[in-house]
């Protein structure tokens, strides 16, 4: 390493991306940087690779699919010490995120077909003489800019929907993490060597900006609410649209009937899983006054048993823990109390396990996303109450709920794309159920049934099958023929009946 690297921080070196361990500066790999030439030739070739992978129709797209879900499965240790190596993150947490890559791309190969294929629809009585067709069509070639806190699972999701439904990928993943998305592409050109259906672009913002101006037919990105922002504004200019999952600031209600013992340990997962890293994380806990002062000590008591360095990986962006500490300071002076960590949990590249109470609605380890191992818990009277301000916020990622009797209700109440009830985060391990948020947690989903209509276009098509009985649609019709039209609406519509 020379002296001047930061480990963590992506250098390019004579239009090479050199990637580094943020703990430790090991070098991690070294990428090929694009240019906007590179990309638009990147997506040339994904236009042409996307003739034949169309071609191949449902079942032949499923079967490498399933190809590639095989190779994955069989090698899931080399991917999970490939991730460790270049975010630093525990091997284990690694293999999780890979599980659930796995399930996404497992579940997208076989339901495609049933969720995308043609069929044919019921015809109204008011258009008897033709028959309905739906039939979803692929984009031709995706844009997918990835993050680097879930290098694996997160950019997989739109991906494996993207080639299931019948499109090709150009992948740009983070600078931060370019080694795992490398892999990522070269198993599955190991897997389908005919033709360049999965590209990977590497580089900084601007390589994703020229994707997005590159001609693909939609971009999936994945990252904070600003850069999404910028990733609009650049799909705009040529009308390409967008899935967007951006940040979040989810929220943990325990309720009065909750099993605090239970819930305790899913705060502290929630919070502190990859070392907090995380846009589902559970930044925000209110918790009812009658289980509050049980739930605070169960959770520092589970959350001061975590290590940095073993459980708790470091901080992947170096310039991310001024934003943790600004925010742990900000909360503390506004007269919030730290009943673990505090001001000294920061150590670069570590951030310790920091639980905050009696922190002011206005502060911004409340308003803002932290995106460290941070956990404000706050007193409310009643779920009523803890819904005003779990709901107080501009984002709307995810969320939890613990309780019995009204648990559902309550979840159903949050303003958010996805709620876990008596557990945290477990919707996104699920691929039968779409992903994404509301506000400036971003719009349109990625996984389930959802998931791959994002990445396919719905085409309706009529045929004509006899004479109209009614024909409105033409110049030739007649008073009496629109007084027919009249009556038969009458009788269809107008009597007031559900």
């Amino acid at each position: 390493m020379t002296a001047t690297r930061v480990p963590g921080v992506p250098e390019i070196e004579d239009g090479v991306l050199i990637s580094t361990n943020p703990a430790t500066g090991e070098e991690a790999g070294r990428v090929p940087v694009a240019d906007a030439g590179a990309v638009a030739a990147a997506v040339a070739r994904a236009r042409e690779a996307a003739l034949w992978w169309q071609g191949l129709g449902f079942t032949g797209r499923k079967e490498r699919l399933v190809r590639w879900r095989t190779l994955v499965s069989r090698r899931i240790e080399e991917l999970a010490r490939v991730t460790r190596l270049e975010t630093g993150k525990p091997e284990a947490d690694a293999i999780v995120e890979a599980v659930g890559a796995i399930e996404h791309l497992d579940w997208a190969a076989h339901h495609a077909k049933a969720v995308l294929g043609p069929r044919r629809t019921r015809t109204r009585l008011l258009t008897a003489e033709h028959v309905g067709h739906l039939e979803y069509q692929p984009y031709g070639v995706v844009g997918v800019i990835g993050p680097w806190n879930y290098p694996i699972l997160t950019p997989i999701g739109p991906i494996s929907s993207a080639l299931a439904a019948g499109n090709v990928v150009v992948f740009k993943p983070s600078e931060y993490t370019p080694v795992v998305g490398q892999w990522l592409a070269d198993t599955f050109a190991e897997v389908v060597p005919e033709q360049p259906v999965l590209q990977v672009v590497h580089g900084l913002g601007d390589v994703g900006g020229a994707l997005c101006r590159s001609g693909v037919g939609k971009v999936a990105f994945t990252g904070s609410t600003a850069t999404a922002k910028k990733v609009m504004a650049a799909c705009a200019e040529n009308l390409v649209p967008v899935v967007i999952e951006a940040g979040g600031k989810d929220a943990l209600i325990v309720d009065a009937d909750a099993d605090v013992p239970a819930a305790a340990e899913a705060a502290v997962w929630g919070s502190m899983t990859n070392a907090g890293q995380t846009c589902i994380g559970i930044e925000r806990a209110y918790v009812v006054a009658p289980v509050y002062d049980r739930f605070v000590a169960a959770v520092v008591e589970k959350a001061g048993r975590l290590r940095t360095g073993h459980e708790i990986g470091p901080i992947t962006m170096p310039r991310q823990i001024d934003i943790i500490r600004d925010h742990i300071d900000d909360a503390l002076a506004k007269g919030g109390r730290a009943v673990l960590g505090g001001a000294g949990a920061v150590q670069p590249p570590y951030v310790a396990p920091t639980v905050l109470v009696d922190v002011p609605a206005d502060s911004s380890e409340i308003r803002d996303e932290t995106f460290g191992p941070t956990l404000t818990i706050t007193k409310v009277a009643d779920a009523d109450e803890a819904l005003r301000q779990a709901n107080d916020t501009s984002y709307g990622l995810g969320g939890a709920v613990f309780g019995k009797a009204n648990a559902v209700r309550i979840a159903r109440r949050l303003r958010s794309g996805m709620v876990a009830v008596n557990g945290t985060l477990t919707f996104v391990g699920m691929g039968n159920l779409p992903f994404g948020g509301v506000g400036d947690s971003g719009f349109g989903r990625i996984h389930g049934e959802d998931g791959l209509r994002e990445f396919a276009r719905a085409k309706a098509i009529t045929v004509r099958r006899g004479p109209s009985m009614l024909p409105a649609m033409t110049f030739e019709r007649t008073p009496a023929q629109v007084a027919r039209i009249v009556k038969a609406v009458r009788l269809l519509y107008g009597r007031g009946r559900a």
